[in-house]
């Protein structure tokens, strides 16, 4: 009768299922702070892109205003937003004949408007590619 008590075979399949379980739970947590990772990384990425987008749309603005309200182009400010500006209308630069005034003074620069433009898009166009990269639809934040 070297019989192991039914009470202590029930215990100890109870604390095997508990270790099991506790197990699960683990790789759960493990991979729930894994995917959190994952997302935070995406979540950078979008956000340096739509900062840095921003910060173009706002210079490239401001250039517009500059060069519409006949700002002069010996100011330094002026001079500041110019050249920090120029790379970006580069490829812009002989797109359109922007219509001005009778001297020349105030110009409406088609060109910049269309390098917001393309530029806003190439940022929506990276920011659905990240989100394509990390699994969810283009506009889903």
């Amino acid at each position: 009768m070297n019989q192991v008590p039914n009470g202590q075979d029930n215990f100890e399949r109870q604390q095997e299922l508990i270790r099991q379980e506790e197990a699960y739970r683990l790789k759960q947590e493990e991979r729930r702070l894994k995917e959190a990772r994952r997302r935070a990384r995406f979540a950078w990425v979008r956000n340096t892109i739509i900062l840095l987008l921003g910060a173009l749309q706002i210079l490239l603005g401001m250039r517009f205003f500059l060069r519409l309200a006949g700002a002069n182009p010996e100011n330094p400010f002026a001079q500041f937003i110019y050249n920090a500006s120029a790379p970006f209308m580069k490829p812009f630069a002989t797109l359109f004949i922007s219509p001005t005034n009778a001297n020349a003074t105030h110009i409406f620069d088609v060109n910049n408007l269309m390098a917001m433009l393309v530029y806003a898009l190439v940022g929506l166009l990276a920011i659905a590619f990240v989100n394509y990269l990390q699994g969810q639809g283009p506009y889903h934040h």
